[in-house]
């Protein structure tokens, strides 16, 4: 079986190729131009990729052929895209246009989810993110040396409340709090900007809390952590992380709790059951 691969910005298209080609898949990948790694097609053919092809941020038409043309019948969006280019700068073609002038609301969740229907009504299935990376995806229960203090697990209880809440409207992933109240919250930003944003302004001992949506979608827009996670957090002095155990991705496996011990942080797995 050909797998398509979506890519976008960061690591885990490079996870999603890997895991991929171990399990015997060829796979296609269609690389959004500004997002996935300029080094990512001379590294996809190196691994054996069955095609390759970039296109521009928009170009839905083009990515669906792509696809097509090389036979995929279910691909896998892995990556993000910056969300800020997404509503400034986008120059949609007339199958993305066409998607957009019916949506009911201009929100990520909405768009993709559109974008995913989109490909299915041209016979490609969008995949489960994490249905080759089951071992990357988060556990429950503390996942550090370190276990949190109670001061952590309040400042936690505290910010599930308001994640919960932002995330379910979609307007963002992460809150990161301090001695029960709320310093930051994410928007077009990003995890990490959001992060260093708390640090500078309410300095060290800021706890990040990340949470996927209360009907997260796992095709798309999966919570993800890695150890450039841990750096933002090392350097805003935040001292504790809790993930959604079963729906957030570590991309970088024992190495991000390696990184989390050596830095002195907690980090934690919600159960969402």
């Amino acid at each position: 079986m050909t797998i398509g691969l979506i890519a976008g910005h960061g690591n885990f298209p490079h996870l999603v190729l890997q895991a991929a080609r171990q399990l015997g898949h060829d796979v296609a990948i269609v690389a959004i131009e500004g997002e996935a790694s300029p080094n990512f097609e001379a590294a996809a053919r190196t691994a054996g990729a069955a095609a390759f092809a970039w296109i521009e941020l928009g170009q839905l038409g083009a990515c669906i052929a792509a696809l097509k043309a090389a036979g995929v019948s279910r691909a896998i969006m892995a990556g993000h895209v910056k969300h800020v280019r997404i509503f400034g700068g986008v120059a949609p073609d007339p199958l993305l246009l066409s998607i957009l002038t019916r949506l009911r609301t201009q929100n990520t969740d909405a768009l993709i989810s559109a974008v995913a229907e989109a490909l299915h009504e041209h016979g490609i299935t969008v995949m489960d993110s994490t249905a080759l990376l089951p071992e990357l995806v988060a556990r429950a229960g503390v996942l550090t040396k370190q276990a949190p203090t109670d001061a952590m697990r309040a400042d936690f209880e505290f910010g599930y409340r308001v994640a919960d809440a932002i995330a379910g409207a979609d307007i963002g992933q992460t809150v990161v709090v301090k001695d029960r109240a709320v310093v930051a919250v994410e928007g077009m930003d990003g995890t990490d900007a959001t992060i260093a944003r708390a640090g500078r302004l309410a300095g060290p001992g800021t706890r990040v809390v990340k949470v996927a949506k209360p009907l997260q979608d796992k095709r798309f827009d999966v919570p993800v952590v890695g150890v450039g996670t841990v750096a933002a957090m090392a350097a805003a002095g935040a001292d504790a992380l809790t993930i959604d155990a079963g729906l957030t991705l570590v991309l970088d496996g024992d190495q991000f709790l390696a990184a989390a011990d050596a830095a002195g942080l907690v980090v934690i797995g919600r159960s969402r059951s």
